[in-house]
């Protein structure tokens, strides 16, 4: 166990010795093995994920939070108990010191996730839709709290886009006032979670995964403290149709108009009834595109890895 800044890491082995010899790693969630699907499917998939990035050439690093501990590199029994216990909490960045403090079990978000990579050295981070500005944000101020802790961790984010849920303009609206950089690998557009694209151009197409590698350090050589969003698109055959997905959605909106839904719940709420609508080829597509998501972030934090030796060499 190590202690940085007073918060103790603990680190499985095989994070340990890539760290140590500056291999490649990428930094995973918890939160989508608690809070995702029903237990044993969530265990698997995890292993799935994990198996994903070391397809890519990269070590991952899936992270949780127990008994006051940031686990960087959980192991296979504690996946599996995380996967089959009831009641961890979800934990974005604003929970997080309190959970540490008090000592639980603790499934770490998107942001959380960002904060503990950063702790850990971990400079890339693999997750399949971000969260981003919720619609109707102009009077209820729902915004996740994943946009602002990518302007404050050192950590590039490999992901599917935002969840077609948000107002995906507003949320390209905001990375771009917070001088966030986004870079859609391979495709013109930012996608939409399980959809290709949102129908929203991306400010950069890059097709070399050693010229991300340039950008991303780049950005921190110029002196900036913030990550890098890097949008990779699910596979053809895993995507959803946009036209489909936002009919489901336009639903599922209604719905949680009518039933009273907002806050914390909303997000849970709406993709489980988008699911419902689409007779289950969300909840298929999203399994889908956290493997394929996972497997670029490898690839992309291997690239990455080459070119800070290289620099260093």
């Amino acid at each position: 166990m190590s202690t940085h800044s007073g918060i103790p890491l603990v680190f499985g082995e095989e994070v340990s010795e890539a760290l140590h010899a500056g291999d490649p790693v990428v930094a995973l969630e918890s939160n989508v093995i608690t809070h995702g699907l029903r237990y044993p499917d969530n265990a698997a998939t995890a292993k799935k994920v994990e198996d994903a990035v070391r397809a890519g050439g990269a070590v991952p690093a899936t992270i949780g939070i127990d008994g006051g501990r940031l686990v960087i590199g959980m192991g296979d029994a504690d996946i599996e108990r995380f996967a089959s216990s009831s009641g961890i909490p979800k934990v974005s960045s604003r929970d997080l010191p309190v959970v540490l403090a008090r000592g639980g079990m603790g499934a770490t978000t998107v942001a959380s996730s960002l904060v503990a990579a950063q702790l850990a050295g971990i400079p890339f981070f693999s997750s399949a839709g971000i969260g981003g500005v919720h619609r109707g944000a102009e009077t209820t101020m729902d915004v996740s709290s994943d946009l602002i802790q990518f302007t404050r961790s050192k950590v590039a984010v490999v992901c599917a886009g935002a969840k077609n849920i948000l107002d995906l303009n507003l949320t390209m609206e905001y990375l771009e006032t917070q001088c966030v950089p986004l870079i859609s690998y391979r495709s013109d557009d930012f996608p939409a979670f399980y959809c290709s694209s949102s129908g929203i151009r991306s400010p950069h197409r890059i097709d070399d995964e050693a010229l991300v590698a340039r950008v991303v350090e780049n950005h921190w050589a110029a002196g900036n403290n913030s990550g890098v969003v890097i949008t990779t698109p699910p596979r053809p055959e895993d995507a959803v149709d946009l036209a489909e997905a936002e009919a489901a959605v336009a639903e599922a909106l209604r719905a949680a108009e009518q039933d009273g839904v907002t806050g914390n719940a909303i997000t849970k709420y709406l993709m489980r009834a988008v699911d419902r609508a689409t007779g289950g080829k969300t909840a298929r597509a999203n399994m889908a595109v956290l493997i394929s998501t996972a497997e670029v972030g490898g690839r992309l934090a291997a690239a990455h890895a080459r070119h800070v030796r290289e620099r260093a060499s």
